[in-house]
């Protein structure tokens, strides 16, 4: 068994915000896949699909982004999933629009989310995919109260335009980490789509 970890915040008012590109990834991932819900509770949303001999978890924190980690935690204490069958998706304001950043660990990089997730799971030896956010909008001077209001921005008109194909890039980038782990992935996805030929 393998589960996304797909960050956001819940409720319609953050749904196109950037800080919410991780639940939008989520959300796509589950209508694709056709995937089920399979529990729902205070703390997540719990949705369920099999690919191939593969049974795939997609895990939608409910406790908001700060306190993502307690949701995880729950989930995997119930569980007993190793991290490295874990993929943790989420916003990162440092990677331009339309890049995608596997990783199989690391710090929080300054993400509230993942930082509540390492907390909770005592452990940074955890998988990562990173969807950048940066556009022309990003604060010069990253100050908390600048930073704060931009990742709750909504994408603007041309960002949106792209939105479905970064998903789709996003889903490929996930089906490869199933299939062929997370090494071969960062070879092939580990860049902007947004500078890809096809992308025109």
């Amino acid at each position: 068994m393998k589960c996304l970890v797909c960050l956001g915040n819940p409720g319609n008012r953050y749904k196109f915000t950037r800080h919410n590109i991780g639940f939008l990834a989520g959300e796509f991932l589950c209508a694709t896949w056709n995937a089920a819900h399979v529990e729902g509770n205070p703390l997540y949303e719990l949705y369920a699909v099999g690919r191939g001999e593969e049974k795939i978890m997609i895990l939608l924190p409910q406790t908001y982004m700060n306190n993502s980690g307690f949701a995880v935690r729950e989930f995997r204490q119930q569980h007993e999933l190793p991290l490295k069958n874990m993929l943790v998706i989420f916003d990162d304001f440092q990677l331009p629009f339309g890049t995608i950043r596997l990783r199989p660990k690391g710090s929080d990089g300054g993400h509230n989310g993942m930082a509540s997730i390492i907390y909770q799971l005592e452990s940074e030896l955890i998988p990562r995919l990173r969807l950048g956010i940066a556009g022309d909008g990003l604060p010069e001077h990253h100050t908390h109260e600048l930073m704060a209001e931009y990742v709750l921005s909504t994408f603007t008109k041309n960002e949106l335009s792209y939105l479905e194909k970064l998903m789709n890039r996003c889903c490929d980038a996930v089906t490869s980490w199933i299939d062929v782990g997370i090494s071969k992935t960062m070879s092939s996805f580990n860049r902007n789509f947004l500078n890809d030929a096809d992308a025109s």
